[in-house]
């Protein structure tokens, strides 16, 4: 007699006790049982066991699966997750089209985000380097010019002995004066920027020594060197106790070699540091004001001590500088401002003697930039999402059916798009390993990518969590609040309502593209309205560079200019007391016409020698230049326009005007207002003297016919016969003008790059859209092509609803823009007018790549052959 199967088998059992309600398990193997033993007795064994195993198998069935919902046993935290992912992956690699789309744009935006982020985060840390960091300041001042307040960062001489000596609030305090220098070892000659400094310097910045101590500039004949300098100057042998020369006037023994400032400090240029005793020593000039109050040419550095309270120190000594100078340098009201080393970088703009911010605003607004730009990459992915909710109803309905929360759908669909996050961090991550070398290059910086920095990677997961969220709460909102019944029973309708939200996105997404192209415009107008300014003279084939030797600089004028000019390659030569592209010395007291209420009115005034005028190029409106003609020029003056405003236009020329510290002088010129400061600021009133002593820069024009490099050839020649100890170090006048522009061009550049990043990752977003667009409209446009559409009438009907999307935006983005780069253009004084053609063009421009990035999809769906299209449906 056959055995008869008292159970099932082991594996049939377990599957069964998954598949079956508990309180029934036993209750269906029982049935089973005994169905199985009256077969086999009434049909046999081979049709009993046939009709056991289909009975097995449709209980395996789920339409006769018999459990309650809440008699599934609960998943895992880890199975849950791990499950998520698998379906996640799945429909990544099943749509790759829109899983490129999702993840290259996801992708760009992180990259544009996080390089922005590295940027502030590293300008956030500038001069933080040092350890004093929170108790060191400048000593700045205001000065009140004819009613308008002006701040300067240099003091008089006397400033910083008087604040150690008398105010307690200050642990200690340093005078400084930056220029550049020649050190010279041998025949070795560069040309370094450097400070002389007081010996307290090195107590208020901390060095980081490499060799050496920062407190060995108590001698006069000592120096500190980076070690960059060093290197440059030593090789690999040892610096200390060797001696160099310094300006090719006093020998200094090298006594500590620092490394170099860290490139985001305010010092970062700085390759030596002399004693301030030595500076006294061999400049006359600087001996005569030691204990003089009314020449304000140097900087004044201070360390507070402990538990400073700033605003009750800077009133102590805000009357200070008031109470030392003469009666008539009280007419601009000095005051003294304690500006903290925190606020140099960030907020070093001062208007009308209150500080009004700087680059701090320009990081506030490039991080929004990154932040619109990684919304938009999200709004791609909400868009996808959503326009593919018919696709995935069905399998939310099943979901649902089977057990399914809404809580358990919306954590799936914040799984797939923490996954597709992830996914785009990596590839966000190469990008910027890529391209940080051009951005450094680009924006002058030295940034790291941060890989091994806990904080970095806090901040990046966090960033991809919160990335995550926000392109994934949206769709798993939407998508989770299906109803099965109406799913399963194929009563879903995605109508004109549903689609509201998805175009409400793309309009966001446009109007921030559309906004960022004006702003980019209008910055890219602003900066070749400025750089179109006539600068008032000829900067075209015109060199400078510094008399800083004693022999050049008691070297006669006449004697140089005569050797350049026999060269044939120099059409002129003059000598000046500051270099064209900077402002000479601003002084008060200029007194016209007797009148005694204009004193405290600020000139620039630049000293010059004969020719001077026909070597920078002085454009005259009225009277003449400098000549050895006339003995009497000895006393003249050549002002500019807007001191001829001022004096008064009529009848200017013989008129005198005076100042006690200079001399009186009879007007012989007027030229144009020259561009000798920022070109975005208007001129000020400036006076040109004819004075051959104590000037600093000499000035040459090429010959037009002359090749460059053959004249500078020629020129070096000269000067190294005059003095072989100073280098030719020279500089193109029209290079140091264009330096005046880069900051902003840096700001056009930026903007422009993050432009088009906006509108490659919206235009990803469209072309994703309409491809969707016309996969679900693919019946549609067979029927239309079989009924005599052409080609043109479809791409009609596919575009026409994106290009209403994008007008819309534009509208809404215009009056946005304007409002902003209105307010940005306002630090400007000398400015250009927002034109209506920008927004034109702007628009235009929108509308153009709309429908270059939709018509590729459009008029692939037109070109298909109906036949195919419809025998597919």
């Amino acid at each position: 007699m056959e055995t008869q199967p008292s159970r099932p088998p082991r594996w049939l059992d377990k599957l069964l006790t998954r598949l079956v309600a508990p309180h029934l398990r036993e209750e269906v193997l029982g049935d089973l049982h005994e169905r199985y033993t009256l077969r086999v007795q009434r049909l046999g064994q081979t049709r009993a066991r046939r009709d056991y195993w289909r009975e097995v198998l449709a209980y395996m069935r789920p339409r006769f699966i018999i459990r309650k919902p809440s008699e599934f046993s609960e998943p895992t935290t880890t199975v849950m997750l791990r499950n998520y992912v698998k379906i996640a992956w799945r429909n990544l690699v099943k749509h790759k089209g829109y899983s490129f789309i999702n993840i290259f744009g996801l992708a760009t935006g992180m990259t544009v985000a996080i390089l922005i982020g590295l940027w502030v985060w590293d300008e956030f840390n500038f001069n933080k380097s040092f350890q004093n960091y929170e108790r060191i300041a400048q000593i700045y001042q205001n000065r009140n010019f004819d009613g308008k307040i002006g701040t300067f960062n240099t003091v008089p001489h006397p400033m910083a002995k008087e604040l150690r000596n008398t105010y307690p609030d200050f642990e200690t305090t340093s005078m400084a004066d930056k220029h550049d220098h020649i050190v010279a070892l041998g025949e070795k000659k560069l040309t370094v920027s450097g400070l002389f400094v007081e010996p307290s310097f090195t107590k208020i910045f901390t060095l980081v020594m490499k060799v050496g101590h920062g407190d060995n500039l108590k001698d006069i004949n000592t120096i500190l060197i980076s070690s960059s300098m060093a290197k440059n100057l030593f090789g690999n042998e040892k610096a200390m106790g060797k001696t160099v020369k310094l300006d090719n006037k006093i020998n200094m023994a090298v006594v500590g070699v620092f490394n170099d400032f860290p490139k985001n400090s305010d010092f970062a240029d700085i390759k030596i540091l002399a004693p301030w005793a030595a500076y006294i020593s061999i400049d006359q000039a600087v001996k005569n004001t030691q204990n003089h109050w009314g020449s304000n040419d140097w900087l004044c550095y201070v360390l507070l001590r402990k538990g400073y309270d700033l605003s009750q120190t800077n009133a102590k000594i805000k009357s200070l500088l008031y109470n030392r100078v003469d009666q008539d340098e009280k007419t601009t009201q000095p005051e003294l401002i304690i500006h903290p080393l925190e606020k140099w970088h960030l907020y070093e703009t001062f208007t009308n003697g209150k500080n009004t911010g700087g680059l701090i605003q320009l990081l506030r607004l490039f991080t929004l930039i990154g932040f619109f730009v990684v919304v938009l990459a999200c709004i791609n992915f909400m868009n996808l999402s959503t326009a593919r909710s018919e696709n995935r109803a069905k399998e939310i309905g099943i979901r649902k059916v089977v057990g399914s929360d809404r809580r358990q759908i919306i954590m799936q669909f914040l799984s797939e798009s923490m996954l597709v996050v992830l996914l785009s961090f990596l590839v966000a991550s190469l990008f910027i390993f890529i391209t940080l070398p051009a951005f450094n290059a680009f924006t002058n910086k030295q940034i790291r990518l941060p890989l091994v920095n806990s904080n970095f990677l806090i901040v990046s997961l966090l960033f991809t969590i919160i990335t995550g969220l926000l392109a994934g709460s949206y769709p798993s909102l939407y998508l989770s609040s299906f109803q099965p019944i109406k799913v399963l029973k194929g009563q879903l309708q995605v109508g004109k309502m549903a689609t509201i939200p998805r175009k409400t996105l793309v309009v966001i997404q446009f109007t921030i593209s559309i906004a960022l192209i004006i702003g980019t415009v209008v910055v890219f107008q602003q900066i070749q309205f400025v750089k179109n300014r006539l600068i008032g003279y000829n900067n075209n084939g015109l060199i400078y560079l510094p008399i800083s030797t004693p022999t050049l600089k008691n070297l006669d004028y006449k004697v140089l200019r005569s050797e350049l000019l026999k060269t044939n390659v120099v059409e002129n030569v003059s000598e000046t007391s500051a270099a064209i592209t900077a402002r000479g010395n601003l002084n008060i007291g200029y007194k016209w016409n007797g009148d005694e209420t204009k004193t405290n009115v600020v000139f620039n005034e630049l000293r010059g020698t004969f020719n001077n005028g026909a070597t920078l190029g002085f454009q005259f409106l009225e009277g003449r230049d400098f000549s050895e003609t006339f003995a009497s020029d000895s006393s003249a003056v050549i002002v500019n326009e807007f001191a001829a405003n001022l004096i008064g236009r009529k009848n200017l020329m013989g008129k005198t005007i005076r100042n006690g510290n200079v001399g009186e002088f009879h007007v012989i010129g007027v030229i144009k207002n020259i561009v000798d400061d920022s070109p975005y600021a208007d001129a000020i009133p400036s006076v040109y003297f004819l004075n051959e002593k104590n000037l600093t820069t000499v000035n040459i024009r090429i010959k037009p016919t002359a090749s460059t490099n053959g004249a500078l050839t020629k020129i070096g020649e000269v000067l190294k016969k005059l003095d072989p100890a100073a280098p030719f170090d020279f500089k193109f006048a029209e290079n140091e003008m264009a330096r005046k522009y880069m900051g902003e061009e840096l700001i056009g550049k930026l903007a422009f790059l993050f432009a088009l990043f906006a509108i490659l990752i919206s235009c990803l977003g469209l072309f994703g859209l309409a491809s969707f667009v016309a996969e679900q409209r693919t019946k549609e446009i067979a029927v239309r092509k079989v009924l005599g559409a052409t080609v043109t009438n479809l791409w009609q009907l596919l575009s026409k609803e994106f290009v209403v999307l994008v007008i819309i935006s534009c509208v809404i983005a215009a009056p946005i823009a304007y409002y902003f780069m209105n307010e940005w253009l306002q630090k400007y004084t000398y400015r250009t007018e927002i034109s209506w053609w920008i927004f034109i063009v702007s628009a235009a421009g929108a509308l153009i790549i709309t429908l270059l990035t939709v018509s590729f999809q459009s008029i692939k769906a037109a070109l298909m052959n109906p036949v195919k299209s419809l025998r597919s449906e």
